[in-house]
């Protein structure tokens, strides 16, 4: 079909192909794009605890988490801080403006707090290193340098490859002085009690549901959802920003695909982190 049809009629040009059951780049209607992850100085980011890049065909992630002391607040004394944010940068993708985060950006790390605090996948009270006195913080920066898509499975894959990345330093609170002390010789991984995955789906024509929508797709879409699920198939987070209603039965068919995707995504960190692991 030609460029001229696509670009006049860009809907019509999908359903085209949508009838055919395949999509315009050649994958089926539930195939992934080809997905990648580096995990640590694998050519992420030396300055930070733990980073991950993450490549969701042409969308691409990096996750870099800082550590850093601070008091517990005051009504939480025995639990430490997750601070994520993500960033939208216009080198990323024209739709995107330079300045202060916009909606999407907001909305991103809004949805990423919600997936940390519902998973449960790092307590925070593993966070606290001397009740009412000490506790970590973890920075979270999510940084889009490409954006073709679905944006939340790469964040959220980005954010869970550079947690288990983080190795933190051994703290004490000196008796004498009351100072806390470091030792960065003796680090630590962080405990991570449970592996967060996210599967977007987008939805055409209220009825046709497409995985892991590209920024075309999500953009002639009906409306897109996004399912969390953690290893046990438990579900951690159901997000649908308005658009079309999903029936009882077509919600269970993505959750189906959520459990199933959760698999690969798990078995692809496993392998990523056993070839870095010293022997």
């Amino acid at each position: 079909l030609s460029i001229c049809f696509r670009t006049v009629e860009p809907l019509e040009y999908y359903r085209r192909f949508l009838k055919e059951n395949c999509r315009p780049d050649g994958r089926e209607l539930g195939e992934f794009r080809a997905t990648t992850v580096n995990i640590g100085n694998t050519g992420s980011i030396t300055t930070a605890d733990g980073s991950a890049l993450v490549k969701l065909g042409n969308t691409t992630v990096i996750c870099g988490v800082k550590a850093e002391l601070a008091a517990p607040a005051a009504d939480s004394s025995n639990k430490g801080y997750i601070v994520p944010n993500v960033e939208l940068p216009s080198l990323c993708s024209e739709r995107f403006r330079s300045g202060p985060p916009g909606e999407e950006a907001q909305a991103a790390s809004q949805f990423i707090a919600d997936v940390i605090e519902n998973s449960q996948m790092i307590v925070k009270e593993d966070l606290c290193i001397a009740n009412g006195k000490l506790a970590w913080v973890l920075y979270c920066d999510i940084i889009c340098l490409d954006y073709d898509g679905n944006l939340l499975d790469a964040s959220v894959f980005a954010l869970l490859a550079a947690l288990k990345n983080v190795q933190l330093p051994s703290v004490i609170i000196s008796e004498e002085t009351g100072l806390s002390e470091v030792n960065l010789k003796q680090k630590t991984p962080l405990t991570i009690r449970k592996h967060p995955v996210a599967t977007s789906l987008a939805i055409f024509d209220d009825t046709l549901l497409i995985v892991d929508p590209t920024a075309e797709e999500e953009d002639l879409a009906t409306g897109t959802v996004t399912i969390v699920t953690d290893e046990e198939g438990r579900l951690c987070s159901v997000h649908k920003p308005g658009g079309s209603p999903l029936t009882g039965a077509k919600l269970q068919d993505c959750i189906n695909r959520a459990i199933t995707r959760h698999k690969e995504v798990k078995k692809l960190i496993d392998k990523v982190i056993k070839s870095i692991t010293p022997k």
